[in-house]
């Protein structure tokens, strides 16, 4: 079983505080990613990160979303790129000490976009390296746009393509919360493209400065994505509960709000 498992910014990093790694947690993080790996020979993973306090605050400097046209601009997209990969490495060499068998990825040695939407990005290594029993570590970085120039391209969009390029069942997307709340501050149990409109009005955005739209967007792509992959299961949960992520990832819990196509049943068993 394929799964994509997300390590939001909010996890890994304070966002209100430049640079700042949560070692700890990430150690935390990678322990059971490595414990779920032992107990279920059959899994396959891919991990990826948000750039947290790393990206996002250089990006929203040099309004490197927004696309990328002077000098000063494209010297702002290189220091996103550079920050980015420097918690990437952070996040690898965590996970490589935890006995995790990851190999980085960078998105933006050959992704391109156009006008924000991630159109091409080289998927063959990765599926080369699932195969042979090896983790795929992604993360939130620029890419070459056609329409912008440059712009930044989250987890979640990377996500998005590369689920229409490998076979995932499962992604789970991780952060400081214990899902999506509603109007009342209780978590949203499960939505579909039918139940969106009624729990668009409860999705606010992240704390924190992030650059790619926080929950709101977060939700609305996840809800069109699994429209575009058939019975496809998404999860956001917290990833600060301990043990909660090694038992999601072999399927002991259902933890958070589940997002999912309107006609699949709602069955334990799924994930």
């Amino acid at each position: 079983m394929l799964t994509f498992l997300k390590l939001g910014g909010s996890l890994i990093t304070d966002k209100r505080v430049e640079n700042s790694y949560r070692e700890a947690v990430a150690a935390r993080v990678a322990a059971e990613v490595q414990s779920a790996l032992a107990q279920s020979p059959d899994l396959r993973l891919l991990i990826g990160h948000g750039s947290g306090s790393f990206g996002h605050m250089v990006a929203k400097r040099y309004q490197t979303m927004q696309g990328v046209h002077t000098p000063e601009e494209w010297r702002g997209f290189a220091h996103v790129a550079t920050v980015a990969a420097e918690l990437n490495y952070l996040m690898a060499r965590t996970l490589h000490a935890a006995g995790v068998p990851v190999w980085r990825f960078q998105p933006s040695a050959s992704a391109r976009s156009r006008d924000g939407v991630l159109v091409d990005m080289a998927s063959d290594p990765i599926a080369h390296a699932l195969n042979h029993g090896l983790v795929p570590l992604v993360y939130g970085d620029v890419a070459l746009d056609d329409t912008r120039g440059g712009t930044i391209v989250s987890t979640e969009t990377v996500f998005f393509y590369l689920a229409r390029q490998l076979p995932v069942q499962r992604i789970f997307l991780l952060g400081e919360v214990d899902g999506v709340y509603d109007e009342a501050g209780t978590v949203i149990s499960r939505i579909t493209p039918a139940t969106l409109p009624e729990v668009e009005r409860a999705i606010g955005g992240s704390s924190g400065t992030d650059v790619t739209g926080g929950m709101e967007t977060k939700v609305r792509d996840m809800v069109a994505l699994t429209q575009a992959v058939p019975n496809l299961s998404i999860r956001i949960f917290n990833g600060n509960t301990s043990g909660l992520i090694e038992a999601a990832l072999v399927g002991k819990e259902q933890p958070g709000t589940l997002i999912c196509a309107d006609d699949v049943p709602l069955d334990p068993r799924r994930d």
